[in-house]
């Protein structure tokens, strides 16, 4: 039992994504042979990039071969040794990589702390040109939500931009599904909404929607869609029928919601949770983590469900602050697998 993916909504083996991707193979190959710019466009990418646009309720969109490409990519283009860039401490590898690449002055601010993230500007916005704001809005090796609408409300007082990172919110938050720009109602507001197509849709990919302005901007400027090979397209087909069903579908996110709170609860219940000795992080996402006091406590633990048939996978510093087991809930997993889980949890 896979309590590790991030195919949140199951996505990955549907027959659905299957089909639309041998479909799209037999029309136009294994592969898009070149970039986008060149031989390697295809009509069903414009297809996923509108039904992107759409759902993210944006102007338009741009899918490119891997959501780490689309990170460094995009900042990269926007900002420059000219400028600032302010991110979450906590912001994914290819938010700092690609802040990095930009050759822009970089800073970090506390995790999710909208006070420091103000301090900072306040100090520090008026000595550049032009100032991003990064954050992941799923932060994926804690599972909780970044403070979006106040790090909106800062930055058009200090006149930023905003890019965030919807890799583990798109297909999960929200009414509709569309992320956690959706769930904290700031559609339409002006900030870069960047994701991937290989977690809750089942595929591979990433993409940035925004104002046709921003993405005509990229199509020219983001060495990373100009200079690889645009997404294959079964991949492309399979993330494009991917939208499809969580729009149409929506009892899948529904029963991933129902998966969620039962794991939530029955580990509340823990004696050990109880007692202190784990503790529960707080978490508004499928992602769940049980702290632990040491490193040998987590490894172990994996271990012993691991040999009882359940793959969680240890999670320790450096890579986190503190040690723990780390669980992703899927729509798929049954009841019956959750209580196993629980249960061997208390028993170990």
């Amino acid at each position: 039992m896979n309590f590790a993916s991030n195919d949140y909504l199951g996505l990955a083996g549907d027959e659905r994504l299957q089909a639309a991707a041998i479909s799209s193979i037999k029309t136009h190959g294994t592969g898009s042979t070149g970039s986008r710019l060149l031989s390697g466009h295809r009509l069903v990418h414009e297809e996923l990039e509108g039904a992107i646009s759409a759902w993210k309720r944006t102007e338009d969109a741009i899918v490119y071969s891997s959501g780490y490409l689309a990170n460094i990519g995009t900042i990269a283009a926007l900002v420059d040794k000219r400028d600032l860039i302010v991110g979450d401490e906590y912001n994914h590898s290819s938010l700092k990589n690609g802040a990095k690449l930009s050759g822009a002055r970089i800073l970090d601010y506390r995790h999710s702390n909208v006070t420091d993230l103000h301090n900072q500007l306040q100090k520090t916005r008026h000595n550049y040109r032009r100032c991003l704001l990064l954050t992941d809005s799923v932060f994926s090796m804690d599972g909780d939500l970044c403070p979006l609408p106040e790090i909106l409300n800062l930055a058009h007082q200090y006149d930023c931009m905003v890019l965030v990172d919807e890799a583990h919110g798109t297909g999960v938050l929200g009414p509709t599904g569309a992320g956690c720009v959706e769930h904290f109602d700031c559609s339409g507001v002006p900030l870069i909404q960047m994701g991937t197509m290989s977690k809750a849709l089942g595929s591979l990919g990433g993409y940035v929607a925004g104002t046709a302005q921003l993405i005509d901007y990229l199509r020219n400027r983001a060495a990373t869609w100009i200079y690889t090979t645009g997404l294959s397209p079964a991949d492309t087909a399979a993330a494009l029928a991917a939208i499809q069903i969580i729009q149409s579908r929506p009892q899948r996110r529904e029963q991933l919601w129902q998966n969620v709170a039962q794991l939530k609860e029955a580990i509340s219940k823990l004696p050990r949770v109880i007692d202190g000795e784990w503790k529960l992080l707080p978490s508004d996402s499928p992602i769940m983590c049980l702290q632990m006091k040491s490193p040998e406590i987590v490894l172990k633990v994996s271990q012993e469900l691991l040999e009882k048939g359940i793959y969680a996978p240890a999670i320790r510093p450096p890579t986190v602050p503190t040690s723990r087991i780390r669980f992703s809930v899927m729509a798929t997993h049954q009841s019956e697998q959750i209580d196993r889980l629980a249960t061997i949890l208390e028993a170990g």
